[in-house]
């Protein structure tokens, strides 16, 4: 705060002048805070709609930033999924939620009513009371029966996603910067998944593609993982480098890849489609280049893609690896043993037999 002596020192306002509103040789009017000055003519202070509309600016633009995006993804909420362990997480999700609103409402309305309804203008004299046994024991024994019941059901659904037994198939997922390897020992398919040529193309500085003219804009790869419906898929997760997570929020799937280490993740998908999403830690500069996608087919369209692949020569690059989805309990494996199927020599096999071939 400036002190009246110095702005009369200052030159500012007239010696003997009235202190709470002197007139000044500048044309200021200077009060007693020493900071209210208000300048006469066209320099005057902001109103206050002034400052609201300078306020409410970056907040529009930020508004309509995040308007424009929400609308080029159409995500607003955890999705409900395609599978039934997806469908058990949002209705975890949505559980929390609402329960969380409701304790939000409860206790910052209860805040905001004692501000209000106790402040020391309606009562100056204070409640002489210092404890209240009962209110004590209902908040006590309410939040633990909250708990209790967000978390059976919470544990019931992290028993079943952690349950990867009696598979249909076992897909090998092995993360690498930047890119995606995808296995399948029982059909001795393996090839690599990487960000597809347009949305590559469209992120080099200086291309004459616009990151949205792309369709799925970093969201889509050259080879997708191909599953059948409504089979159980087995997934074993690991990294070759760095920290990787493979994740695709419609499946109910979010694992983490790491070096030296095989994590399992499971998955039902009961919708042909295609599905997508992204690595989730970060792992480079080339992080946003790592999407995961997984196209959902018939069986038909299953048994035609494993020839189609074969045919290509998208074949594994060391043995079909049959003993480790044999250890993993495959089902197409249990319809055909593998020294029949994955035996040496025998990954043409596929090409004329097969679990998908026989409706397995």
């Amino acid at each position: 705060m400036l002190p009246y002596s110095r702005i009369v020192a200052a030159g500012l306002a007239t010696p003997g002048a009235s202190r709470t509103g002197c007139v000044c040789r500048s044309c200021l009017a200077v009060t007693d805070a020493g900071f209210e000055i208000e300048r006469m003519g066209d320099l005057r202070m902001p109103t206050l709609k002034r400052v609201t509309e300078a306020l409410m600016l970056p907040g529009l633009f930020l508004s309509a930033a995040a308007h424009a995006s929400l609308e080029r993804d159409a995500v607003y909420n955890l999705p409900s999924g395609v599978t039934p362990l997806s469908h058990e997480i949002y209705h975890l999700h949505m559980y929390g939620l609402w329960v969380m609103i409701i304790l939000a409402v409860l206790v910052f309305g209860t805040l905001f009513y004692s501000t209000w309804a106790h402040s020391r203008r309606r009562h100056p004299v204070p409640a002489k009371f210092r404890e209240n046994t009962k209110l004590e024991a209902v908040w006590t024994i309410v939040p633990f029966l909250i708990l209790i019941s967000m978390a059976l059901p919470a544990a019931a659904t992290l028993v079943k996603a952690y349950n990867t037994s009696d598979p249909y198939m076992t897909v090998q997922v092995t993360g690498s910067q930047w890119r995606w390897e995808y296995e399948y020992p029982a059909f001795g398919i393996g090839y690599v998944s990487s960000i597809d040529a347009k949305s590559n193309e469209a992120s080099m500085l200086g291309s004459p593609i616009k990151p949205q003219d792309v369709p799925h804009y970093l969201r889509n790869v050259d080879n997708p993982m191909v599953v059948p419906v409504g089979k159980k898929i087995r997934l074993l997760i690991t990294s070759v480098d760095v920290d990787h997570a493979w994740s695709v929020m419609d499946l109910g799937v979010k694992k983490n890849a790491y070096p030296g280490f095989i994590n399992e993740a499971w998955f039902t998908a009961n919708r042909i489609g295609t599905y997508t999403g992204q690595c989730t830690v970060l792992c480079g500069r080339g992080h946003s280049y790592m999407p995961t996608v997984v196209k959902v087919v018939s069986m038909e369209d299953f048994d035609a893609w494993t020839k189609q692949q074969l045919a290509a020569g998208h074949t594994l690059h060391i043995h079909d690896g049959c003993d480790a989805a044999a250890a993993a309990g495959d089902a197409v494996l249990k319809e055909h043993p593998a020294p029949d199927v994955c035996g040496p020599g025998t990954k043409a096999h596929w090409l004329g037999t097969g679990p998908a071939r026989h409706g397995k």
